[in-house]
């Protein structure tokens, strides 16, 4: 073989390797959404940089034109073709506004902005989609491998994995090309059903006044859900399935009366004796109870317990595929009183062999994994996660669906391509051998454990303080307080299954991570609230909270920001501080400062005077004066004190503040900030909490001057 065939070989070798990770489901879908916007009004705007720009050109080409077939143009602009605009924005505004400027002249609510990149982290494109995400735009983006701040930042993604940019630019073209044969397709279904339509009319005009040969029923029947599937809250079909260790919790819930005469213990009498899924098999019935088919790959002994446990199952509607247990079936017994464990006893602590059932049971679990829209693994260190042949099967499946690792200390090392693994505070920092309980110490950890089993993003658990997603190591995290306080008898257990299987779910319907960690964080703080395992029929079927949220009230009386922050870190506080404009205070503003109060003992708003405001807007902003801006923030109950600052940026003020905890909204995930080192330099840390989609300043002073 000659040097030049070698090459030639592999490069096809590489592209035949990326092309089957493709996500052909979504692009298949992002084709249908396209043959759309001929027939309602709505655009498309393509934007790319180099190659990505050919090749976005092409796109809108086929668009406007044609692919296959004959039909309607389609509205398609690709922002870097009209040269005129593209200079006088970079001359004027920078290159990184090239696309954003061209995106808030064009795009409007509901049309889809598609932006392409190998990289994924070119600042115009990222400053295109906070631009959409302005005028109430749907953005869209082809990436190379992912985690990447577009692909993070984008309502959906399609991303690829490649070494080679070329073979990832090459990968977008078949996509490119398979969004327009998915267009013409339901173009010309619908072609088909528009005359099919016309020919019945004809025929009913045809025998307009003879009677019809069979009477409609007065009763008729409601259409099936599907053969043999039964009807599921919200209609939701969603598969999920669960592997891991299965066990049988047993509570034993009494009363304590006195202490021992003979030791310092408490006596626990009377009570009863309540038995539930445990493990793996918890997360599987909490996701099952949520309304969609959940099947648990998992090993069981042949004993009494694990009859028990494949009965509590099978009454919880949750299919279970058994790799089979040489051994017992582990029982973990909590001792429960006045509302609290007092002891937990793990019986079978030895883990037996994984796999009796042989490839039988391996191929079953195969079936089941290959046919999912998402899948969790619930390592609890016992064996399954950790079984060859069933980590294989993994791999294969983290491939097509998402896949969510929630791992143990003593369990196994995730499969390549999963997601997301989500740890709480305590493993995560056994897996990272770090120690520290503070927000920073749990970031630091996550980033440990991302760096251990990257590229995956961490979603670590904070308890009752929520959650830290981390997408990539060298960002800024995403920082999710809880929404629901529990009460004083409030039970965790399962809490993290809970949020687990959450997780999963909305990955599996295609949520961004950010998003999906913010939902799983709302449901699982609920879930908690509502009395953790034994609550599940007081929860709503998307697990949605039953109990208000409540507000961060003020840490004291509204005083001097400055003054405030002193006092508070002299008696060991943590100082909270926030930026912005926040002109026409709206739904996303307020949610964002509640969110950020929750992480300290204060929150400062940093907030841009009416000439620093007006430099960065321009000339027509503000709509409120700072003075009134300042008096609507304070009255709020999560803010503590209000600092108004009349530079470009809020470093002068962070400089007297130095805040412990500098804040921003997650809109700006996947970029760097510019106030980031100042603050990590004075001792801080920068993170993002989530940003409420929908709301903008800028498209509320839009839609009023429509009206």
């Amino acid at each position: 073989m000659t040097s030049d065939t070698l090459i030639a070989t592999n490069y096809v070798k590489q592209l035949a390797r990326a092309l089957p990770e493709l996500d052909l489901r979504r692009v298949e879908d992002w084709g249908a959404q396209l043959a759309e916007l001929g027939s309602d009004g709505r655009r498309l705007l393509v934007a790319g940089n180099g190659g990505s720009a050919a090749q976005a050109q092409h796109l809108t080409a086929e668009l406007v034109g044609r692919f296959q077939m004959e039909r309607p143009p389609i509205s398609a602009l690709s922002l870097h073709a009209e040269t005129s605009s593209v200079t006088a924005i970079s001359n004027d505004y920078g290159y990184e506004e090239v696309f954003a400027r061209q995106v808030r002249a064009h795009a409007g609510p509901g049309d889809i902005v598609l932006l392409m990149s190998g990289s994924g982290r070119s600042p115009n494109l990222l400053r295109a989609v906070e631009a959409a995400r302005e005028v109430g735009a749907v953005t869209w983006a082809l990436t190379g491998p992912a985690p990447n701040p577009l692909a993070t930042l984008v309502d959906e993604a399609v991303t690829v994995t490649a070494e080679a940019v070329s073979t990832v630019q090459e990968c977008h073209l078949v996509a490119i090309h398979l969004m327009c044969a998915a267009m013409d397709a339901v173009v010309a279904a619908r072609d088909d059903a528009t005359k099919a339509g016309a020919s019945r009319t004809d025929a009913t005009e045809d025998t307009a006044g003879s009677a019809p040969a069979v009477q409609p029923s007065s009763d008729p029947s409601p259409e099936p859900v599907g053969e043999g599937e039964p009807a599921t809250a919200h209609g939701d079909r969603t598969h999920l399935v669960v592997v891991g260790d299965a066990f049988l919790d047993r509570d034993h819930v009494g009363r304590v009366e006195r202490v021992a005469s003979d030791e310092p213990a408490l006596v626990v009498t009377g009570g009863t004796t309540h038995l539930r899924p445990g493990g793996a098999a918890l997360a599987a019935v909490l996701s099952a109870r949520q309304g969609h088919p959940v099947t648990l790959v998992t090993a069981l002994g042949q004993d009494t317990v694990g009859d028990q446990l494949r009965a509590l199952l099978d009454e919880a509607r949750v299919e279970v595929v058994d790799l089979g247990l040489d051994g017992s079936t582990a029982v973990k017994t909590r001792i429960r009183a006045v509302g609290r464990t007092l002891m937990m006893l793990d019986e079978h602590n030895v883990c037996p062999p994984v796999g009796r059932e042989g490839d039988a049971a391996l191929a079953e679990a195969r079936r089941v994994l290959m046919a999912a829209d998402g899948v969790l693994v619930s390592d609890y260190g016992r064996g399954v996660a950790a079984h060859a042949g069933m980590r294989a099967v993994l791999a294969e499946a983290a491939r097509r669906a998402p896949l969510v690792w929630d791992p143990h200390p003593r369990g196994a090392v995730p499969v390549a391509h999963t997601a997301v693994v989500t740890p709480n505070s305590r493993e995560a920092r056994l897996i990272a051998s770090r120690a520290g309980d503070t927000l920073s110490d749990d970031i630091e950890a996550a980033r440990l454990v991302g760096r251990e089993w990257g590229p995956v993003q961490v979603a670590l658990t904070r308890h009752e303080h929520g959650a830290v997603l981390l997408a990539d190591a060298d960002l800024p995290p995403l920082v999710i307080p809880t929404t629901a306080a529990p009460g004083g008898k409030a039970d965790p257990c399962g809490a993290g299954d809970f949020f687990a299987g959450h997780l999963t779910t909305m990955l599996a319907r295609g949520r961004l991570p950010s998003a999906a960690v913010a939902s799983a964080v709302e449901a699982a703080s609920a879930y908690v609230a509502a009395g953790g395992p034994r609550s599940l029929d007081r929860l709503h079927g998307d697990g949605s909270p039953t109990t208000g949220r409540p507000g961060a009230g003020p840490a004291a009386p509204k005083r001097g920001a400055i003054e405030l922050a002193n006092a508070v870190r002299a008696r060991g506080g943590t100082v909270v501080a926030a930026g912005g404009c926040f002109d026409l205070l709206h739904a996303g503003h307020v949610q964002l400062l509640e969110q950020a109060r929750r992480l300290g003992d204060c929150l400062i708003v940093c907030l841009n005077s009416d000439d620093s405001l007006s430099r960065l807007k321009g000339p027509s902003r503000p709509i409120v004066p700072a003075e009134q801006r300042a008096l609507v923030l304070e009255a709020l109950a999560s803010v503590d004190a209000v600092q108004v600052f009349d530079e470009d940026t809020p470093e002068e003020v962070i400089r007297a503040l130095q805040p412990e905890i500098w804040v921003k909204g997650g809109d700006y995930s996947g970029m760097e900030l510019p106030e980031d080192k100042l603050v990590s330099s004075l001792g801080g840390r920068t993170v993002l909490v989530p940003f409420v989609d929908g709301w903008s300043t800028s498209s509320l002073i839009e839609s009023a001057r429509m009206l």
